[in-house]
């Protein structure tokens, strides 16, 4: 199913992991792991901010892929689930074929 990750990373933690190097690192490894269709980063609501799209085929990758944004950066995170134009077109398309 395709998601789409939306982390805000918290200030002091985003502060001392650019400081120390480690951002470059964790968002390598995040990016890595997710192999992403597209992402974004940013400052949105007062913080540094991404979001990502991706493929999840099952729930059971989320603590593995969350802890360390979490626990390394203190970061507030939300996973949606997320259509391209293609896929609300073809779920549109099942509307008008149920109402028949």
């Amino acid at each position: 199913m395709r998601v789409m990750l939306r982390a805000h990373i918290h200030t002091q933690a985003g502060n001392e992991a650019t400081k120390a190097g480690a951002m470059p690192q964790a968002m390598k490894k995040l990016m890595d792991r997710v192999k992403p269709e597209a992402a974004y980063f940013g400052p949105s609501e007062g913080v540094r901010s991404c979001w990502i799209v991706f493929d999840m085929k099952d729930s059971a990758e989320m603590p593995p892929l969350l802890e360390g944004l979490f626990g390394d950066l203190n970061a507030e995170i939300e996973i949606s689930p997320v259509m391209n134009a293609d896929d609300l077109a073809k779920g549109l398309s099942q509307l008008e074929s149920a109402r028949r």
